[in-house]
């Protein structure tokens, strides 16, 4: 009888894994989102040419006029950075991805905390690692 009293403990604790559908479902998001940020890295590297030239067929590195080079330099300059930018968010998305096959169970479980993260907070931002809770307790301490 003791017996039985530990056994309910002992499931209570265990995390119950996300069904089936939702975790295809969360894959097939997280899939669309690579799609679209490897779009994107594409036209950025449009924008900066393969050899930092102009995208226009310019195969001068440097413009006739002062204003062009201010114009061309601040244009490569927000290109590298949207490419950026547009990188690490792949890599998080890789990340994600890596969770989800490796370890299914335990994809959607918060990683301070351990509980399930909202479904709409991860049908918004599907490589998600945080619940609401604990993400707000890491941004209110790295402003204070």
């Amino acid at each position: 009888m003791a017996e039985s009293k530990t056994s309910p403990a002992k499931d209570a604790k265990k995390p119950k894994p996300m069904p089936k559908k939702q975790l295809q479902h969360f894959e097939k998001r997280l899939l669309e989102e690579r799609k679209r940020v490897l779009k994107e890295l594409g036209h950025h590297s449009e924008t900066l040419g393969p050899n930092g030239e102009a995208a226009d067929g310019d195969n001068s590195a440097y413009s006739f006029h002062m204003a062009d080079q201010g114009t061309d330099a601040m244009e490569r300059e927000k290109a590298f950075l949207f490419a950026s930018k547009e990188g690490r968010f792949l890599w998080h998305i890789d990340q994600a991805l890596r969770r989800l096959y490796k370890a299914p169970e335990t994809f959607g479980k918060c990683h301070q905390c351990g509980e399930d993260i909202a479904f709409e907070r991860l049908d918004a931002l599907p490589n998600a690692r945080y619940c609401i809770a604990c993400k707000q307790r890491e941004e209110d301490a790295k402003k204070g």
